[in-house]
């Protein structure tokens, strides 16, 4: 199990590099010069081009690139925000909290909800409950997070008052977004579990089962879904990732200062250094999710716990 773990950390070392020399490209073409963004537009020439020479705005691509990959390696510095004048680490970790909250209580909802339902549309295939639940699905995965987030905003806090339409302080400030944000990844889930679940109660021995008088439930549950968890779990951890990164038009919609909108802003601002560490971060948690979901494949599946072995 060690030798595994430290293979696939190994592995991620060349998707990182591959992550900050993609990203470190786009914003070096990208329009825009950070120094004019930062002194406004009442600064003349020679304070933007001296500013540009402190920065270092004013070295080759290759130099600039050298310069913050040796600072990442060596001393795992991301550099230093331009707005803020903090390290990016520290910056992003000011934010990070918000954005795992969100995506955690999300996840949660899109299992609970998600699995149940996909067991069930499983189990009375072609029936009423089973259409439904397939074209509430095709809704969930089509609706627009930002457009679903507005609907909610209307109903539940406007109208209804039941909820705040922003902020991230309270529980009840989080009902809102996580339900906005969860809509896709439900669908998703409750799609692959009845998926999984058709090919498992075909199986002889989930007949054998039945035929030593085992009740319903039992044969379901402990049978049928266990044998069917190795793609659902696959799928919640792909969507655990998903969401770490891709909460950026939630946490626009409902004001929550988390990864996205700090990435989003920086980007207005030209604050090249966050955005850079802050794809780096997410692309290192995604990896990392993978690999707990690798690791939870042999708790699950004596075969894979073997061939650890």
């Amino acid at each position: 199990m060690l030798r595994y773990i430290i293979k696939r950390i190994l592995l991620l070392i060349p998707v990182l590099i591959g992550v900050t020399l993609i990203t470190f490209t786009l914003l070096y073409i990208t329009p825009g010069d950070p120094a004019r963004a930062l002194l406004g537009p009442s600064a003349n020439t020679e304070q933007v081009e001296q500013l540009r020479e402190e920065m270092g705005l004013n070295d080759p691509y290759i130099v600039r690139y050298g310069n913050f990959l040796s600072n990442l390696v060596l001393h795992q510095d991301m550099g230093r925000s331009y707005r803020a004048k903090q390290p990016v680490f520290s910056v992003i970790m000011s934010a990070f909290p918000a954005t795992l909250k969100l995506a955690a209580l999300a996840v949660a909802i899109a299992v609970v909800i998600g699995i149940p339902l996909g067991i069930i549309s499983a189990v009375k295939q072609y029936s009423v409950f089973d259409n439904v639940a397939l074209i509430l699905g095709l809704i969930g995965i089509s609706m627009p997070v930002f457009w679903l987030g507005m609907l909610l905003i209307l109903q539940f806090a406007a109208r209804l008052h039941w909820f705040p339409s922003a902020g991230f302080s309270t529980f009840k400030h989080m009902v809102l977004p996580a339900v906005a944000l969860s809509a896709q990844s439900i669908a998703v889930i409750m799609r692959m579990t009845r998926s999984s679940m058709l090919e498992v109660i075909r199986q002889d021995y989930i007949r054998t089962a039945r035929a030593k008088g085992q009740t319903e439930a039992k044969v379901i549950v402990r049978h049928a879904l266990r044998n069917a968890l190795m793609p659902i779990i696959t799928t919640v951890g792909l969507q655990f990732g998903a969401l770490l990164g891709g909460a950026v038009l939630t946490e626009a919609v409902f004001s929550i200062p988390g990864v996205g909108r700090l990435m989003v802003d920086s980007i207005k601002m030209k604050d090249f250094p966050v955005v850079q560490g802050g794809v780096l971060f997410i692309a290192v948690a995604f990896s990392l999710v993978n690999l707990i979901v690798d690791l939870l494949y042999a708790s699950v599946n004596p075969k894979i716990r073997s061939q650890y072995r």
